[in-house]
């Protein structure tokens, strides 16, 4: 086997199965027949760029680089679908409006999605003030953020 097929086995795995450990991932490769010793495993996670993202379940597993960035966006996309009420914007500023106690789980979830548009958030009650990154305007990252009301609401 190829060091490239061998690496393709390894990213099939690591999309298929939760994965947490290079033995782990060295005995599920030669489970699908591929002969490794760990230190070959070790250098291809690296050449792979693999990363540790943490899954549902709570544990941390291998994944492709990029991985875990987006189901935290797609995460923040469901919170922001199931809590935000109204979204507005005032030059580099976003106020997102929830019903009342929501304010504080939805402004974690956006400081933990780490949208690239957004450098932070302050939560009340029932309302959240997002500071958009230098050029970004707040009216761009409103529309984005509407759009997702609107899908949710479809």
């Amino acid at each position: 086997m190829t060091r490239r097929e061998r690496q393709g086995e390894i990213l099939r795995l690591v999309r298929e199965r939760q994965i947490t450990t290079q033995t782990e991932l060295t005995d599920a490769l030669h489970e699908a027949g591929v002969d490794v010793v760990q230190t070959t495993v070790s250098r291809d996670i690296a050449e792979l760029g693999l990363v540790k993202v943490r899954a549902p379940s709570g544990r941390l597993v291998y994944a492709p680089a990029g991985t875990g960035d987006r189901d935290r966006l797609r995460e923040l996309d469901a919170a922001i679908r199931r809590w935000a009420l109204t979204v507005e914007a005032s030059g580099n500023l976003v106020v997102i409006v929830t019903p009342r106690g929501y304010a504080t789980p939805l402004a974690d979830a956006i400081d933990e999605a780490g949208h690239p548009r957004i450098l932070g958030t302050i939560a009340g009650e029932n309302t959240i003030f997002l500071v958009t990154r230098e050029g970004v305007a707040g009216a761009a990252l409103r529309d984005e953020l509407r759009q997702l009301l609107v899908q949710g609401a479809a």
